[in-house]
């Protein structure tokens, strides 16, 4: 307090007395709540770790460095969310609130050093899951394919489940590998005019080399005559190239980007729906920049208290508004990737939606 008042008239000093106090309180949550995330989750999944030969405490050390990533990426906005209310709750509890207002500070500048500090954290954020998130998430995907295997293995490619439409076969491959050159476990449905399956083929793999398909280990089964007939080796006639399969089987949370930009322009090249990629593509980038609308969201915790007297339902109220923007972002999300809401509106409503509801309610105590 002795602090403040000798420098309430240094608008500079101020902002960086609360963005410290923001700062200390933000990090301290960040990565508290992430190890304790991060230990919870090596005891679920421990007797899967340690379940092959020669597994140990490598192995515990191996997932925990493929995890932690994730983690962190999990609760930075929940943690920003906290540091705000905890931030504001201390100010008001000390007075300091009423002496910035009454010092002529407005609400805005009060929350703008935090919302400065998250915006820091969003481009951290942001950049965190382009580059190591997502490595982490692909390797962290094969290994667990492999069984958590130990030693140097070939870790097979994560399945995927990638469906392609051509004509009237539908074909799906559980896995892809080699940008797509290499499928696994492929089945063709051939359909009638009815939408009733004809022809079963199923292969035990296929490739594709000197620009056609080869299927390997083939079987198949006629629907109508109830007969099968396998042969080792047959030439698959199709004209879907390898790099559809590649876009279908990508996983949004193993790639950076601009792998995912590309996907999404060789499939809707292609003709194909692209709803999922496209809200994950532009959720890529909203996802970060919510943190900054954290401090606004959290601010009710903050201002009008000293009028009211009720510190503990406006904490409650701030947190209550925090976590419905994560509500509504990961249900907008989920719509959104079925195409029932245009991806792109589902990627960015929540930000706009609740940036509006923020300063509406930042106003509202203001006044």
């Amino acid at each position: 307090m002795t602090r403040l008042q000798q420098h309430s008239s240094s608008i500079p000093v101020l902002l960086e007395y609360i963005a410290k106090m923001f700062l200390v309180r933000f990090l301290v949550l960040l990565f508290g709540i992430a190890i304790i995330m991060q230990a919870l989750d090596v005891l679920s999944e421990s007797g899967d770790i340690l379940e092959p030969a020669g597994a140990g405490m490598d192995s515990i050390w191996r997932f925990t460095v493929l995890r932690f990533p994730q983690m962190v990426s999990n609760v930075i906005g929940f943690s920003a969310l906290l540091a705000t209310l905890i931030t504001c709750t201390t100010l008001a509890q000390s007075s300091e609130i009423a002496v910035m207002q009454s010092s002529g500070v407005s609400s805005f500048k009060i929350i703008f050093p935090m919302m400065g500090v998250c915006a820091v954290a969003a481009v951290f954020h942001f950049a965190m899951n382009e580059t190591i998130v997502a490595q982490s998430n692909d390797e962290y995907g094969r290994w667990r394919a492999s069984g958590f295997a130990v030693g140097d293995v070939t870790l097979p490619p994560s399945k995927s489940d990638a469906w392609a439409i051509e004509g009237d076969t539908r074909v799906r491959a559980q896995a892809v590998a080699r940008d797509g050159t290499i499928l696994d476990k492929v089945t063709l449905y051939k359909l009638d005019g009815g939408g009733r399956i004809k022809h079963i083929t199923s292969a035990n793999f296929a490739a594709y080399s000197n620009g056609q398909w080869t299927m390997f280990d083939v079987t198949r089964f006629n629907v109508d005559e109830m007969k099968v007939t396998a042969t080792p080796r047959m030439t698959w006639d199709t004209k879907i190239p390898p790099a559809r399969f590649r876009a279908l089987s990508i996983d949004p949370e193993t790639v950076p980007i601009g792998r995912l930009a590309n996907a999404v322009g060789q499939l809707k090249g292609e003709g194909m729906s692209v709803s999922k990629l496209t809200a994950w593509l532009h959720h890529k980038v909203s996802g970060p920049l919510g943190t900054i609308l954290m401090p606004l969201l959290g601010a009710m915790a903050a201002f009008g208290v000293q009028r009211s007297g009720t510190m503990f339902l406006r904490v409650i109220g701030g947190m209550a508004f925090g976590f419905s923007y994560f509500v509504v972002d990961n249900l907008l999300l989920a719509v959104g990737q079925f195409g029932t809401v245009p991806p792109v509106l589902a990627a960015w409503t929540p930000l706009f939606l609740f940036f509006f509801l923020g300063t509406s309610v930042l106003f509202y105590t203001e006044a």
